[in-house]
């Protein structure tokens, strides 16, 4: 939120945001710029997660006809760590529109083609380490603990 914030020349409230990936961090982002009034579309390629994005009264985008629709955003924030943002798909943002990638490596944009043709990119690897580490290292924990207690060791 603060980076879209911090880059972005318009106010949140309003603005069309587009979530590429419908998993946890595409959930949580979504619904984290709805709060804050951003007209939310969300677009994956599970079937099951567009009707829970639906369900959710985001509006749904199927990632085989994202093409036709990416001049309508503001925001393009990347949640799928592959590459869904290619260069034919680079071309269709308005200039204004910024990217964000959230996704690890190898991330969800082709930075190359970006750069070459202008789009801003912000490519927010490893954001909650950087910003949080005591708090990304407790989730971390966390998390481990539960995946051994799930194995039973």
């Amino acid at each position: 939120m603060q980076l879209a914030m911090e880059e972005l020349p318009i106010t949140l409230h309003g603005a069309r945001v587009l979530v590429v990936g419908f998993g946890r961090v595409g959930k949580l982002t979504a619904h984290r710029f709805r709060a804050l009034g951003a007209r939310v579309s969300v677009a994956a390629r599970k079937w099951a997660d567009l009707a829970w994005a639906e369900a959710y009264g985001y509006a749904p985008e199927h990632l085989e006809g994202l093409d036709e629709s990416l001049c309508a955003y503001d925001l393009v924030v990347n949640t799928a760590p592959a590459r869904v943002l290619d260069a034919r798909r680079l071309e269709q943002l308005e200039p204004d529109c910024l990217v964000i990638d959230l996704a690890s490596r190898p991330g969800g944009v082709d930075l190359e083609a970006a750069a070459r043709l202008g789009v801003r990119v912000i490519w927010a690897l490893s954001l909650p380490g950087k910003v949080a580490p005591v708090t990304a290292g407790k989730i971390l924990r966390d998390t481990i603990c539960h995946i051994l207690c799930e194995l039973g060791v």
